[in-house]
């Protein structure tokens, strides 16, 4: 059993929680993730690790509701627990004074790319980090990434804060402005990594991205986390989670991730009616 010890409300639908796990938080390293099961009836569900804390032995998962078990853990409080929690799965992401780095994140690939500038930023990078969300009040972790970042770019869909726009232009601006980037990490929805990858191809500028497909087992064994990169299967959970994004296949990767999206959402509706269904009759 792992103790939840700290959660928070970052945005609409946007939770933190911080759990106990003393052993994992002690080998982590950035880029890697967990697959955690609520209870015996729980599915296994994969989350990148924000943030570890040795001296507390804790993680930090971030999340945003999307389905039935990640509703359940926001309903969770302090001093609860989470039945199993496996971990660190994936190959960490590969650190070492590249020089000048980009750091990505859009949506809620905030929260994975956050440890990465924070990683790259101690190897002694300098680190330019661009935050992008759909609108204010979706952004989240925008001092915490500043406070790890040489410079920090934001903007949103409709220009309700930082600059109007999506982080593709940001990017952009960089480049035109003469910034010499060794290296670029986009993390966020596929569409944006995509066109972030199609740029930064054009400018011949080395990109990793962060991929979050259908996992189980976490050991590549029951091959749902596939994916195509330079034409040969990876599995997201032993490959990767991340890859060269000149060689991703989009594409394919768009259509796994909406192979079971019904029934999440089936699953999430059912959820989200036993509760509404139980309030009524506490009522």
């Amino acid at each position: 059993m792992h103790k939840i010890v700290r959660t928070d409300t970052l945005a609409p639908s946007m939770f933190l929680m911080e759990l106990e796990a003393p052993k994992i938080a002690e080998k982590r390293k950035a880029g890697q993730f967990i697959i955690l099961r609520i209870d015996e009836k729980g599915e296994r569900v994969p989350f990148t690790i924000s943030d570890s804390d040795t001296a507390r032995g804790t993680l930090t998962l971030i999340y945003q509701v999307v389905g039935k078990t990640t509703a359940q853990m926001s309903a969770l409080r302090v001093g609860d627990s989470i039945l199993d929690v496996v971990g660190p799965l994936g190959k960490p992401t590969h650190i070492e004074n590249f020089g000048t780095v980009c750091c990505i994140g859009g949506g809620t690939g905030i929260a994975i790319a956050y440890p990465i500038a924070k990683a790259l930023g101690g190897a002694g990078n300098t680190v330019i980090s661009i935050l992008g969300a759909r609108t204010k009040d979706l952004l989240f972790y925008e001092d915490e990434v500043r406070a790890i970042s040489n410079e920090l770019l934001v903007c949103t869909d409709d220009g309700s804060y930082g600059q109007k726009g999506l982080v593709t232009e940001m990017l952009k601006q960089l480049i035109d402005r003469g910034e010499k980037l060794k290296m670029v990490v986009a993390i966020g929805p596929v569409p944006m990594m995509k066109f972030v990858a199609r740029m930064t191809k054009e400018y011949e500028i080395p990109t990793i991205v962060s991929l979050n497909p259908i996992m189980i087992d976490g050991s590549g064994m029951c091959g749902c986390c596939r994916v195509s990169v330079g034409g040969a299967t990876k599995f997201v959970c032993v490959d990767g989670p991340e890859f060269d994004a000149h060689q991703v296949d989009f594409e394919l990767l768009t259509k796994r991730l909406a192979t079971y999206r019904d029934k999440e959402t089936e699953s999430y509706n059912r959820y989200k009616h036993s509760k509404e269904e139980c309030k009524i009759g506490r009522g």
